[in-house]
């Protein structure tokens, strides 16, 4: 297939930058609407400005395709509902009135089982797009590497690795943002992929904490302390947060995030089956061939750094 014009927003994230380097590997022209003052991916054609009607309908001029990295930073109500759900809706308005012919976007695997309010900013956005008159593809990863990489150090230092529960509770297959980017970038040009929800993860086998704990002590040489956190633990912050909140809108905020906290503690970043009414690692798709045991690897060697930003839990 012939090299398509594509229009890359949240370019400037760690996976917006893997993409934009898989989408110049496969000779695409990668435009990138980045916001000013934020370091652009390399090598793309670079478009200053907010994610805004104006600057997308002069963004879309030419473009084939727009591939959207866009998400809200932490997740708290009002910021979801304006990046996820509205600056997506703002590019597909654009996108449509441009002519442009396929837009993909990456959602989230969470989506699935919606108890929070980013999640139902993500699906009120995979509605609209799934009704819009061009070509799309809803891709919905994984775990990140990054976001399983918050204890590394507390480990290199000698401290425990903490889990809820038993440390099984929760499993995935976590993905790079390499081979998410390649992934994305595949959805353009294979037509399997069009007007398709796809969950992906990366290799398997699914991965528990306790896996990752048991990597992170092959890797060190060391045995690795578990230290075992309660769940009701977990629900005791929220519900104390949630009185709080009433008083103080910082406490309020506080309350969400550790509601997004307890979700991704206790539930599985895996495909789920609403029949069995449970999470199916055998279902969940893979792609590539990045392990977050090298991950880890390199951490420990100092070649990576911890990019958690509003990811981290610990």
């Amino acid at each position: 297939m012939a090299p398509l014009s594509i229009l890359l927003l949240g370019g400037s994230g760690t996976i917006g930058r893997a993409t934009a380097q898989a989408l110049r590997a496969e000779g695409h022209r990668v435009t990138a609407l980045i916001r000013p003052g934020v370091d652009p991916p390399a090598g793309c054609t670079i478009l200053r400005g907010q994610v805004e009607p104006t600057t997308l309908t002069q963004a879309m001029t030419g473009i084939e395709a727009v591939v959207s990295c866009l998400a809200s930073r932490t997740g708290e109500p009002r910021d979801a509902w304006a990046v996820d759900h509205a600056a997506n809706s703002a590019a597909l308005t654009a996108a449509v009135a441009g002519g442009v012919r396929h837009f993909t976007l990456i959602s989230a695997i969470c989506v699935q089982k919606p108890l929070l309010e980013f999640q139902r900013a993500k699906l009120a956005f995979e509605a609209e797009l799934q009704a819009a008159p061009l070509d799309w593809t809803i891709v919905r990863p994984t775990a990140f590497f990054k976001s399983l990489s918050g204890q590394v150090h507390r480990v290199q230092q000698g401290r425990p690795f903490l889990v809820f529960a038993d440390g099984r509770l929760t499993a995935c297959k976590p993905i790079s943002d390499a081979d998410l980017g390649r992934f994305l970038a595949l959805t353009l040009t294979d037509p399997d992929t069009r007007n398709r929800i796809l969950p992906i993860g990366g290799p398997g086998p699914a991965i528990t904490p306790l896996d990752q704990a048991a990597m992170l002590g092959r890797l060190t040489g060391q045995p690795v302390r578990i230290k075992r956190v309660p769940v009701a633990l977990m629900h005791g912050i929220v519900g104390l947060l949630t009185v709080l909140g009433a008083l103080s809108p910082r406490l309020k905020a506080k309350a969400q995030l550790a509601r997004i906290g307890r979700y991704y503690a206790t539930q599985s970043m895996l495909a789920w089956n609403p029949i069995a009414q449970s999470y199916d690692a055998d279902a969940t798709p893979e792609f590539g061939t990045d392990r977050l045991q090298d991950h880890y690897a390199a951490m420990l060697r100092g070649e990576v750094a911890d990019d958690r930003g509003a990811h981290a839990i610990f």
